[in-house]
């Protein structure tokens, strides 16, 4: 009979060894996993903001203009919700972004100041996906609770430029309703009375020709997060909402809301609004819907989409002046990256 050699097996050291080698692979691995899944994060929202500015160019196309940022009437609020509004340019732009079966089911919402009608709310609920950054991976949670009526209202990730500025006696992103260009007070690179108008404003909407600082050179759509993950009262992302913060930026770089993903304690004002400027969320919530900035989970900044279509990354570190001459359409201030 032949002699059988004992097995041998693993000792302990070795396999603590094995184990670790192991742990430094993943760790290794992980960073490089995170960073291809934020570069397709960050592909799919850009295609999401081409889809919009596309969307925002055929409505041009169609009916002259723009599309505005909210419709109102002469007695809607311009600072709450909890009364009547209009449709918001998410919601005329619907048929021309493939939701046109949306857009049908719902009286005309163009007629809305000459009618008044409020049944396009009863779309508010809809999730649509073209309207929700990957990486803000909250957007899609809780509704807004929030305006009138309660509840319901679906998430969203981008916004329309309104510009304007906002100081104590200016108030804030209505500055520029019907296409006004309000004077920035000056500070921060800024010349005094630098003209602040918009490119999509209430009731009013840009002709692409006549933006003088011409298409290239200025902000019409942005990112937006959604104010979910903080409180379902929390009004930022929601995009059926025409008010800042939920899907139009406006009355940016003065007093306390300088930069895109800006840090600034009380930032955005929009009513319900958490303070949270750890992380890069804050916001006066007992203050009336008057200013809100641009803003991302992306890492180092937002991305927006520029007049003539075009999509930009923006750095949240730029410079206020900066910012400033990319948002206004008349300014007349030179910029480059």
């Amino acid at each position: 009979m032949g002699l059988t050699r004992p097995r041998r097996g693993f000792t302990l050291i070795e396999l603590l060894v094995v184990i670790a080698i192991i742990a430094i692979l993943i760790g290794l691995l992980l960073p490089a996993v995170q960073k291809v899944r934020e570069a397709a994060a960050r592909s799919k929202c850009s295609n999401n903001l081409k889809q919009l500015a596309i969307a925002c160019h055929a409505y041009h196309d169609a009916v002259g203009t723009l599309p505005p940022a909210v419709l109102m009437q002469s007695g809607d609020n311009r600072r709450e919700v909890t009364g009547n509004f209009g449709p918001n340019w998410i919601v005329l732009t619907l048929p021309y972004f493939e939701q046109g079966p949306l857009y049908n089911s719902i009286p005309d919402p163009a007629n809305y100041r000459a009618t008044g009608d409020q049944s396009w709310k009863t779309i508010r609920g809809t999730t649509i996906p073209t309207l929700l950054c990957p990486t803000d991976g909250g957007a899609a949670g809780t509704p807004y609770t929030g305006s009138s009526p309660a509840g319901g209202w679906a998430r969203g990730n981008y916004a329309a430029n309104a510009g304007s500025t906002h100081i104590p006696g200016s108030t804030g992103w209505w500055n520029t309703e019907g296409g006004s260009s309000p004077k920035h007070p000056g500070g921060n690179g800024i010349p005094a009375d630098s003209l602040s108008g918009g490119v999509m404003c209430i009731n009013w909407g840009a002709k692409l020709p006549n933006i003088a600082d011409g298409t290239s050179n200025t902000v019409m759509l942005a990112e937006v997060r959604s104010g979910a993950s903080l409180s379902a009262d929390d009004p930022r992302g929601v995009w059926a909402l025409g008010y800042p913060g939920a899907s139009v930026i406006g009355g940016m770089t003065t007093s306390d809301c300088y930069r895109p993903n800006g840090d600034e304690h009380q930032a955005d004002d929009c009513r319900g609004c958490v303070n949270n400027t750890a992380d890069r969320m804050g916001a006066c919530g007992g203050c009336a819907f008057q200013q809100a900035n641009a803003r991302s989970r992306h890492v180092g900044g937002v991305q927006v989409s520029m007049a003539d279509g075009s999509v930009r990354f923006v750095k949240q570190d730029i410079a206020i002046v900066t910012w400033f001459s990319m948002c206004m359409r008349d300014d007349g201030l030179v910029w480059s990256d």
